[in-house]
């Protein structure tokens, strides 16, 4: 796909209307006529200028009359000029040297989880411009967030079209189910990972975003939750007193 940006330059020597058929109102000119080809108009015909002596007569054409002013034959000629700038189709590998900024990542409750109970998975990204060359022109690639695929590190993901939010913003209680919880069925420590996909526009330097073909990714790591397993036991000491009660 091109895209262009088209300057048009017209350059006339009459106030004839070059859209017009005819020449009327116009001053001095006699036995004009207009074509429009659409891509340039030719207006012909006959004008009087002053002090410049006549032409001589064609074949088979009387001379003008003694009393009649010098008459010269004249074409105007109406020129539409293109001035037509191309810029490259761009896809999402052309955009190599314009890395979005890692997406954060984190959860709740903090780093930990508890077996058969939602733990909240939150992530975060935002709408980022960056500036540099490209494919030879200067030029402003702009990234915006469109999905969140979030790997929770046992062998399940989820794909959502937002990065979550945390339960005291959604107005829940902890261990409830949230759009990017995710409840885990055994101990254990999972590495948890969350991949944006991003959305791009570039800007030539024409003020104009032209859409990027695929989409740019940006992976974040580096939270682990350490699932446990809660059970509910009468013992007489704490596990503090004696670390190898039940559930100790």
């Amino acid at each position: 796909m091109l895209v262009a940006s088209v300057v048009v330059a017209v350059a006339l020597l009459s106030p004839l209307s070059p859209a017009s058929s005819t020449c009327e109102g116009a001053n001095n000119w006699g036995g004009c006529s207009v074509t429009n080809s659409g891509s340039h108009v030719d207006i012909s015909g006959t004008t009087t200028p002053p002090g410049k002596p006549a032409p001589p007569p064609a074949a088979g054409r009387p001379g003008p009359s003694p009393t009649t002013p010098p008459v010269e034959d004249c074409i105007l000629r109406c020129d539409m000029t293109y001035e037509v700038q191309t810029f490259p189709q761009v896809t999402a590998s052309d955009l190599a040297s314009f890395r979005p900024a890692s997406p954060t990542l984190a959860g709740e409750p903090s780093g930990f989880g508890v077996v058969g109970m939602p733990a909240n998975i939150v992530a975060a990204a935002s709408e980022q411009v960056l500036a540099g060359p490209l494919l030879g022109y200067d030029v402003r690639v702009r990234f915006a967030p469109v999905s969140y695929v979030f790997d929770f590190g046992d062998g399940s993901s989820l794909r959502s079209t937002s990065g979550g939010a945390t339960w005291q913003r959604l107005g829940q209680a902890q261990f409830t189910p949230t759009a990017t919880s995710h409840v885990y069925a055994e101990r254990g420590a999972f590495p948890v990972r969350v991949t944006v996909h991003y959305a791009a526009w570039v800007d030539f330097g024409i003020g104009t975003w032209f859409p990027v073909t695929g989409y740019v990714t940006s992976t974040a790591g580096g939270y682990d939750v350490q699932v446990v397993e809660v059970r509910t036991a009468l013992v007489d000491k704490t596990c503090l007193e004696n670390p190898a009660g039940p559930g100790c």
